[in-house]
């Protein structure tokens, strides 16, 4: 796990080269604190910058940017290749003994690319990982990005040189750069409280897509002639392949393959030469990697988990029994709301661009308090896009199908009605049903249901479900052009059901733009290394095959998952209901952080951007505060571009 940086073409990096490089690798030093490399070749015009955070072969072996034997490559990349040794002895059998300099999982690959070929090379890896290999022979740069898209690859033309990097605030460090601001990227934060790729925050800069590559020679760069990138990995393919194949096994045989699959993946993901660990939030996602970690584990895994003394959203004392029947070695930290509330206001600082899924917030604090112990943490994300796990997979097609009857005229009506509920009045009475609503969240839900009832047909429907604030073109000064993610989905994919087409959408756009995001900056802001078990090609595809009935069927999610983690945790600790990794930001917006709120949302502070509506904000401000809206999650997204929007204009 690294940071890299680096530009094509020298003619927008000033008379200095190596001074622009070293500018923009220490904009991202947070990455990798072990170690710096440089690399430069003023002929053809290529510059690589690696931040290190030592993993595998700690010594100077293992250093970056790395040559291939034979000369040909140059690579920096931040990531593992976790099956590395595999390849190793792969190249070995094929190829003859090979003088290796040290044992890294870098020299590696980059011999497999310089033997093999890079296509042939990524076919077989298993690893996370954003790449720029430099081919000599050719003179071309290539960018790469892994499958799942868990590290982060961001690349655009300036003034004649192609900048790439881990983050944005490498690109802003290097001389001179000033972009414009995407507007439409704005509008899609506002809409989904994340840009979605390909965009990003600047114009003319883009993430590159998971599973996907850009190869370009100079000329190329310094013309401004972009090519497209190209997928490496087409997991609508393997999607749909694997549907084709449907397993044929019982609920038992799909246990036992999903069980070894998953071990597998867990085993080669606690690879390290530094202490390693695991979140444990005590959902079914972190528990089943914990579990499978201490099976292949010689001693107690060391395990993580943090907690809110606040009703409803303390999800500690899970974790901790968890964690005490499966013998982990477990660390809790439960925090007052007072001591989360003071770091909000900061949290901001972790992203590059605007951002605001609320759950960045713990998502930090344990990722801070983890990396006072180890260096490498293993994770649960990615399990509910695989086995199906999100309430809208199995919820939102029977909620659909009570209201599609009815006209479309009709549904608005009634779904004007709902959103007419005085939130405070839906809290209230919500607390008397659940202890969920108890928690202030029924306001929101019952707004965004009004929401999604009222679109016009099923792909709306989709698109309302995925969007966390309504109209957010309303709050923007000026026009956008908002994506419609539920739209992005590949014609091949058409003849699926509407979960099935959900979990491509979330694999391809929410799992990479939001979770991995959130995961990757929260980590690495206290340079702690995330690994997922979930995201692995191999049992991708075998989730795929699996029956509709065994992922997100019959109104429960992970029905599998379920069933593997029940021989491993009693069947108590893992049917609970799903409550996510949330703060109570609604709630604390009318108390302990209202006067940072006031601050932010003020018409002065709305007015500096030029970019905000400044009375519309208002409005839903003050509706927020009398409880007649729940605005929770679009004043959120406001407040996380106010502060991202004030350290830039510093």
């Amino acid at each position: 796990m690294c940071g890299l940086a680096g530009f094509f073409g020298f003619d927008a990096a000033g008379p200095n080269p190596r001074a622009a490089l070293e500018f923009m690798s220490r904009a991202i030093a947070h990455r990798g604190p072990d170690a710096e490399g440089y690399w430069l070749d003023k002929e053809a015009q290529v510059a690589l910058g690696h931040l290190r955070l030592a993993i595998i072969d700690l010594t100077d072996a293992g250093a970056q940017p790395m040559h291939s034997h034979d000369g040909r490559w140059s690579i920096a990349f931040n990531g593992e290749f976790y099956n590395f040794a595999d390849l190793r002895a792969n190249l070995e059998a094929r190829h003859g003994p090979i003088a290796w300099r040290g044992h890294s999982d870098t020299e590696v690959v980059l011999e497999g690319f310089a033997r093999d070929g890079v296509q042939p090379v990524l076919d077989k890896l298993d690893g996370m990982f954003a790449i720029a290999l430099f081919d000599h022979r050719e003179r071309t740069l290539t960018l790469i990005r892994d499958a799942f898209g868990e590290k982060p690859l961001y690349y655009g033309l300036w003034n004649g040189s192609l900048l790439f990097a881990s983050e944005l605030k490498a690109m802003e460090a290097f001389p001179g750069f000033a972009p414009a601001m995407d507007l439409d990227a704005l509008g899609d934060f506002f809409k989904y409280s994340y840009v979605p790729g390909p965009k990003s925050i600047w114009q003319g800069f883009r993430k590159l897509q998971p599973g996907h590559r850009i190869t370009l020679r100079l000329e190329q760069a310094q013309s401004g002639m972009l090519p497209d990138a190209e997928p490496w990995w087409d997991p609508v393919a393997d999607a749909l392949s694997s549907r084709a194949d449907m397993f044929a096994g019982s609920l038992e045989d799909a246990r036992r393959e999903g069980d070894a699959l998953l071990l597998a993946s867990t085993s080669r993901r606690m690879m390290s030469d530094v202490p390693l660990g695991a979140f444990l939030s005590g959902g079914i996602d972190s528990s089943m990697t914990v579990a499978l970690m201490q099976a292949s584990a010689t001693r107690p895994v060391r395990t993580f988990s943090i907690g809110m003394a606040e009703d409803g959203y303390d999800e500690s004392p899970a974790a901790k029994a968890v964690a005490a029947h499966l013998g982990t070695d477990h660390t809790e930290l439960v925090l007052s709301p007072a001591e989360v509330q003071e770091a909000i206001p900061h949290i901001s600082g972790v992203h590059d661009e605007p951002f605001a899924d609320s759950s960045q917030v713990p998502t930090f604090l344990v990722s801070r308090m983890a990396r006072e112990h180890v260096t490498v943490a293993l994770s649960g994300d990615g399990g509910d896009e695989i086995f199906g796990g999100y309430n809208r997979y199995f919820a939102g097609p029977k909620a659909w199908n009570r209201v599609a009857w009815m006209p479309a005229p009709m549904r608005k009506a009634f779904g004007s009605a709902l959103a007419a509920i005085p939130s405070g009045l839906v809290d209230s009475l919500g607390g008397l049903l659940s202890k969920e609503l108890a928690a202030g969240r029924g306001g929101e839900k019952v707004q965004k249901l009004a929401r999604v009832i009222a679109t016009s047909d099923e792909a709306a429907f989709h698109d309302r479900l995925l969007a966390t604030a309504d109209a957010p073109g309303e709050l923007l000064a000026q026009d956008a052009e908002l994506s419609i993610l539920s739209a992005r989905q590949d014609p091949r994919a058409a003849a699926l059901d509407f979960a099935h087409r959900a979990m491509l959408v979330d694999t391809q756009n929410y799992l990479p733009d939001d979770v991995m995001v959130k995961v990757d900056r929260a980590a690495m802001a206290v340079a702690l290394e995330t690994r997922t078990p979930y995201l692995q090609r191999d049992l991708f595809r075998f989730a795929w095959s699996l029956p509709s009935e065994m992922r997100a069927g019959a109104g429960l999610g992970k029905r599998l998952l379920r069933e593997m983690l029940y021989r491993r945790v009693p069947r108590e600790l893992v049917d609970r209901p799903k409550a996510g990794f949330a703060i109570p930001v609604g709630r604390w917006l009318r108390t302990g952080l209202r006067d940072w709120a006031e601050s932010e949302l003020s018409a002065e502070a709305l007015g500096r951007s030029g970019l905000l509506d400044a009375s519309a904000v208002r409005k839903r401000w003050q509706e927020h505060l009398s409880r007649k809206r729940d605005h929770e999650t679009l004043l959120w997204n406001v407040l996380m571009f106010q502060t991202w929007y004030g350290r830039q204009a510093r």
